[in-house]
């Protein structure tokens, strides 16, 4: 077969493809927010060997969550706290997670670019992982460990900015029913 004919082709079985979905393709998108695809992720892509002790996680939470703005009880997440400690803006913000179930040993780790976060020095800042999409809302998977255990889930935090050295930090969701989403 000559390279016009596989062209040929190509271009008729695209042409077939995308007449099957419609008359106007649209690309497939992932977005932040509801709509967002999160899955769980095979290792910890974060590659940060920065020493200076300018970021820290000074609140973290899974369950018994309270609005660090209001001080008012709030529907469980994981919520974060982050503090830059620094003289200088941190921004480049990733976050890797894991959380497992302390009875069965089951295990899932997410990943996630805390996209438009931006820490002034001395600067903190609450972000979630709930699948709103205000500012500082993040997705999380729904039907991850967290929100489908009866059993205790243990969660061992890192949170990496440009320049700064990882902060760590640990969270528990008690024994019981999964988690609900507000």
């Amino acid at each position: 077969m000559n390279r016009t004919a596989i062209v040929a082709i190509a271009t008729l079985s695209g042409a077939l493809l995308l007449a099957g979905c419609g008359s106007s393709p649209t690309p497939l998108t992932f977005t932040s927010g509801p709509a967002s695809v999160v899955l769980p992720v095979s290792s910890d892509p974060i590659v940060n060997t920065a020493t200076a002790p300018t970021l820290s996680i000074t609140y973290a939470a899974a369950e018994n969550n309270i609005d660090q703005t209001t001080n008012k009880n709030i529907a469980d997440r994981l919520e974060l706290t982050l503090k830059n400690t620094g003289t200088t803006p941190l921004t480049g913000f990733e976050v890797y997670y894991t959380m497992t179930d302390t009875k069965t040993g089951k295990s899932e780790a997410y990943y996630e670019k805390l996209t438009g976060l931006i820490l002034s020095a001395g600067q903190s800042s609450t972000v979630y992982f709930d699948n709103k999409t205000d500012p500082g809302h993040y997705p999380e998977n729904t039907f991850s460990i967290y929100r489908t255990s009866n059993n205790q889930v243990d969660f061992a935090i890192q949170v990496s900015a440009t320049g700064a050295k990882i902060a760590t930090a640990t969270a528990t969701k008690s024994p019981g029913t999964g988690e609900k989403v507000d």
